[in-house]
C-alpha cells in the first residue's frame, strides 16, 4: 500500500484536519483487536471520503464492506439533513462492535447496518444512489457495480477501494483470483463510455466513477 516516500506520506497526515475522537477510537481498537486491520481506510483516505461526500452532499449513499463501521462514519458525514447510508458486510462477528460504534456516533438515524450477502441484498434495495462505495471481497467487484448501477443516477458517483491491490495489478507475475478480478474491473469500467474516470493512487488506490 506504500506507493510515496514515508516522510511525504507522514507530512500530508500531519497536514489534513484530523479525524474524531470516535474514528481514533474506532482506529486504535481495530489495530488492537481485531484480524486484518489494514483493512480500515484509516485516516488520510477516511478525511478524503468525508470530503468527497461533502463535496456530493447525497441523500442517499450504499456502502458494499463495512468492516468496523470507520467508512461508513467519515461518508455520513457528507449526507444532506434527512439523508441515509446504508452498510453492508458479511462479517457477523463484527456485527455487535460496528453497531455500538454507530451507536455512539451522532449520525446513528441516518445509517442502516445490513449484515449479510451484498449480492442478495443489493436487488431488494429500491432507492436512488446519489453515492456508492465499494470495499469489499475483490472478486465480486464488478458484479457489484453491475448490479447497483441502474439505480445510480446520472452524475452520481461510485468510489472502488483497493483497485491497485499493493501494486500487484501492473505485476504480471501476479495471478491470483483477487488481483485478475481488479484488473478486469478497472479495464472494463475506465473504458466505458457511460462514465468519467479518475484513478488516485492514495494509499492502496481509489476508483472514482461518475456516471454520465
Amino acid at each position: 500500500m506504500n506507493f510515496i516516500d514515508s516522510k511525504v506520506e507522514e507530512y500530508a497526515n500531519t497536514h489534513t484536519s484530523s479525524e474524531s475522537e470516535l474514528l481514533h477510537k474506532i482506529q486504535r481498537e481495530t489495530n488492537l483487536e481485531v484480524l486484518r486491520p489494514r483493512m480500515l481506510c484509516g485516516h488520510f483516505q477516511g478525511r478524503l471520503l468525508s470530503m468527497l461526500s461533502k463535496m456530493i452532499n447525497p441523500q442517499r449513499i450504499l456502502e458494499i464492506g463495512t468492516y468496523t463501521g470507520y467508512s461508513a462514519l467519515c461518508l455520513a458525514e457528507g449526507l444532506k439533513e434527512d439523508g441515509l447510508l446504508i452498510t453492508i458486510d458479511i462479517n457477523e462477528e463484527l456485527e455487535d462492535r460496528v453497531r455500538s460504534y454507530f451507536s455512539e456516533s451522532s449520525f446513528d438515524q441516518k445509517i442502516e447496518y445490513l449484515v449479510g450477502n451484498a449480492l442478495k441484498i443489493i436487488p431488494e434495495l429500491t432507492y436512488t444512489w446519489d453515492m456508492v462505495f465499494i470495499d469489499a471481497d475483490k472478486t465480486n467487484y464488478l458484479a457489484y457495480f453491475n448490479m447497483v448501477i441502474p439505480n445510480v443516477r446520472r452524475g452520481a458517483y461510485i468510489i472502488a477501494d483497493n483497485v491497485l491491490w499493493s501494486g500487484k495489478v501492473i505485476d504480471g507475475k501476479t495471478s491470483d483470483e483477487d488481483t485478475k478480478a481488479l484488473r478486469i474491473f478497472n479495464n472494463i469500467v475506465s473504458s466505458s463510455k457511460d462514465f468519467e474516470v479518475v484513478l488516485l493512487p492514495v494509499r492502496d488506490g481509489l476508483l472514482i466513477v461518475r456516471k454520465k
